[in-house]
Parts: C-alpha cells; structure tokens; sequence
C-alpha cells in the first residue's frame, strides 16, 4: 500500500512537472500573467472585452480572453469592408462620373436634357466638376433646353445608416450617403462642408463665416460675435441647410468646422450648374433630382477616380465613414445591382465564405462601424486579418493601415500620437475604432524577436473616459512587444 503511494505521488509529481514544463513552452504563456494584469484594470470593472492574440504565420493562439464574444467593432469594421472591396470591385476599380445629353445638339443648343450621373465617387472636388463643365463646353454646347437631371440611382435614398445616432446628423463622420458626391478637402469628407470662422480685430464684431465649396444651397444664421474666449458652435438645423454660428471667438483667430449636408446630391447640382454657367452653358429647363438617365443619351464628359487601391489610404488612415459606406453600396450595385447597405453586406458575407469564412459570427448594418447594431467577436476579426494576408492585395491594404508613432498624417493616421517613443513604433499598423463606451485596435504586431502577430481588442460598456481604455490598448501592445 505504501509502495503503491509512492508510486502514484511520484507519477503525479512527473505529470504536474511535465504539464508546467508544457505551459512554459507554449508560445503564448510569457504574455498570459501581463495581459490577465492588464484586463483586470479597474478601468474595465463592468465592461466587457474581447481580446485574441494569433501567431500571424501559424495562426496560433497565443492568448485569448471572451474570444467569441460578439460586440460593436466601431471603426475596426472598416477592415472588413475594405478587405471584402478590393476582392470584390478589385484594387484598380475607379467610380466614374459622367455628363450626358439626349436629343439632338443643334449648333449651340442642345435639345433635350443634361444628365449628370454618379456611381459614388467621394473623392469628387468642385475643381472635377469645373473640368466636367469645360468638357461639355468644349463639345460647343452653350444652351440645354431641356432639364439638368442628377441621376445619383445608383445607390438607393436611404441617406444614413441604420441606426446612427441622431446627435451625429450634422457631424462631417455621419455625412449623407449619395451616388453622386462632392468633397471639401483632400481627405475626401464627402457630404460635407468646410465653415471657416475668423474673427475680426474689433470686440463685438461679427465673426466672418466662409464655406467651402461655395455654393446656393445652404444659408447662414450667424451669431457669432468676437468675445475674450473661445465658446464658438457651428452646426446645422436638422432636415435642412441652414448653418448656425453662434458663441465667441477671441480677435485675430479662426476656426474650422466640417458640418454635412441635407441632401448632397442637392449641393452637387449647385455647384455643377454654377460651374456650367462659369463656362457660358445655361440650362432652359429644371433641376430635377434623382432621376434615372435616358437610355439613348450620349456621353459628353466623364471624370474617373483614382484606383480604389489609392482610396482606401485616407479610408484606413483617417477612418473616413462616408468613403465606407460608398464602398458598400458600390458593392451591393456591382453583385447584386441594388446599392443598397443590404446588398453590400451580402457581398461581403459572400467574400467570407470564399475565404472559408463562416459569416455566422458576424451582425453588420453599415460600411463604417458608425451603428451599434453591428456586432463582431476579436475571434472572427482575427481570421479575416490572418486569411487577408494570403491576398494579391495584402501589401496595398497594409500599407493602408495607420502606423503607431510615426507623426505623418497621412502614414500614422489615427495611431499617429499614440505609442510614440516605444517599440511598437513602425511595427503596430492597425485599425482604431472609438465610439461612447465603445473603443478597439485591430491589426497587426512585429514583435521584438520579429515574430509577427495579430491583435484584437474590442471594448465595450465602460464608464469611464475613452483615453484610459486606450491606453490599456497601448499597455498590452507593450506587453507583446517584450
């Protein structure tokens, strides 16, 4: 009896040795004990997290906390929607928008209608619909007789996404959703205008206003006088287009604002019949709005964008919601022939299963992240990180990811002033997403000894400020790199 007890604690003894000496060799187990200290911060008491850690080249686990868990990605949906675009439209795709005529052009006269058609591009600047305008002049038109008709039914009427938050309508990020766009900047804001604010060296003066692209469309209340500090609003009248400026400014300053538009498709035929009318051309007719084009009229003018392997660096780098949800729409016309949001998701669930991918972990309403019905687990976000880089497309979407602590807008993007002095410097590119109670980083690690890995953290209902659950992002980030 006691022969035998020695033999079974010296087998227990031998099974605990060797399943600890197990633990230690599992490539995850240094990171374990530090990343458990970190999820147990305080700052996460009530919240919940899913956090999945893979080795990039094997796929490997390595750590992993609630990985099944579906939650609100926010922004960090974007890498799903863009990764699903450039397999379905392709990395040269370009969106196209064109001026047609029907009837017949008669010297100077053109009889019948103009026609300007959209498929979404949202990089369109007033500059591209001033060329359109010269082309059309050039072709020796001078007076439409008929209508301008802006034909944006490539993508359906519904302006937002399901469930936006209401408080976001006038906001640049909650932009209005149209075929037919133009964008006030290099970023390619579309559904938005720029309100530039200076004040006046005179106490008690108005405060000078100016929006860009300059147009018709919109009007202005403004209640902004020179004060001693800074209390400047800027917003819009919800259902219309009306800016509001009120509050203070000290002499001397000025102030940016990007506030979107009621209807954009509406500020594009501005700004184009101003434009045709700059080039001596006069439409006799209407300006009707969302109306299909004829099927005989010609085209006069066209105007294609950059390849979408160009668009999505300011997509990825800025997190730019609008360019997202034209994506998606794009999407859903090009598969199905409806540009719709419902349409773009089935696309993209039909790139996961071409992927091997199952969809069934995965709720999504929008391109952007923007709604809280979209839902995702850090599992399911990790696969498509790790089946993305088998793809002919994986370096140019990449390369299109923020990159932690490098200071170049258009390089660090959003992770630009984060990590800044520490070795996920150049080696971090990932997806940020930020939203209340909402917070997330998604992408991919090189790690001091060069291995690579994949990260997913996704964060939701904290209570306390979004700052602090970056940081905890940042703390094991710094954690993997060791």
């Amino acid at each position: 009896m006691g022969s035998a007890h020695r033999f079974y604690t010296r087998g227990l003894g031998l099974f605990l040795a060797l399943s600890l000496a197990a633990c230690a060799s599992h490539p995850g187990a240094r990171y374990a004990a530090n990343l458990d200290q970190v999820l147990a911060d305080p700052a996460l008491q009530g919240a919940t997290v899913s956090l999945t850690v893979r080795d990039a080249e094997s796929g490997a686990a390595l750590y992993q906390h609630n990985p099944d868990s579906r939650l609100i990605p926010a922004s960090s949906l974007k890498l799903l929607t863009t990764a699903a675009a450039l397999d379905v439209l392709g990395a040269d795709y370009r969106f196209a928008t064109e001026v047609l005529g029907d009837g017949a052009q008669q010297g100077e006269r053109l009889q019948g209608n103009l026609y300007l058609r959209g498929s979404g591009d949202p990089s369109m600047q007033a500059k591209d619909y001033r060329e359109l305008a010269a082309a059309v002049a050039r072709t020796g038109i001078r007076q439409v007789m008929g209508d301008l008709v802006l034909d944006d039914t490539a993508f359906d009427d519904q302006r937002l996404g399901v469930d936006w938050a209401s408080d976001d309508e006038s906001l640049y990020y909650a932009a209005q959703i149209s075929a037919l766009n133009i964008s006030p900047n290099d970023d390619f804001d579309a559904g938005s205008v720029l309100v530039s604010v200076t004040a006046p060296a005179m106490p008690g003066a108005p405060l000078a206003v100016r929006v860009s692209p300059e147009n018709r469309l919109m009007s202005l209340r403004n209640q902004g006088r020179v004060g001693t500090t800074d209390s400047l609003q800027v917003g819009r009248e919800h259902g219309s287009n009306l800016l509001l400026v009120s509050g203070a400014l000290p002499p001397g300053q000025a102030r940016r604002h990007w506030v979107s538009v009621w209807e954009p498709t509406r500020l594009v035929a501005d700004v184009f019949q101003q434009a045709l009318a700059e080039q001596g051309v006069t439409v006799q007719g209407q300006v009707r709005i969302g109306q299909p084009t004829a099927p005989a009229a010609r085209v006069l003018a066209s105007h294609s964008s950059m390849p979408l392997a160009g668009l999505i660096t300011p997509l990825l780098k800025l997190s730019n919601n609008n360019m997202s949800e034209v994506l998606l729409k794009a999407m859903g016309r090009k598969t199905a022939n409806a540009g719709t949001a419902a349409a773009g998701v089935a696309a993209i669930e039909g790139f996961l299963r071409r992927q091997g991918l199952s969809p069934q972990g995965l709720v999504q309403v929008d391109g952007s992240g923007l709604s809280r019905r979209n839902q995702i687990s850090s599992q399911s976000l990790s696969d498509l990180l790790l089946v993305a880089r088998k793809q002919p497309w994986f370096a140019t979407w990449y390369a299109a990811l923020p990159v932690a602590g490098d200071a170049q807008r258009m390089t660090g993007g959003t992770l630009r002033y984060r990590l800044q002095g520490t070795g996920a410097v150049d080696n971090l590119h990932a997806k940020t997403g930020s939203m209340q109670g909402v917070s997330s980083l998604s992408g991919y690690l090189r790690a001091a000894d060069g291995r690579r890995l994949v990260l997913v953290m996704l964060s939701n209902n904290y209570r306390v400020d979004g700052a602090r659950i970056k940081a905890l992002e940042d703390r094991v980030t710094q954690v993997l790199l060791q």
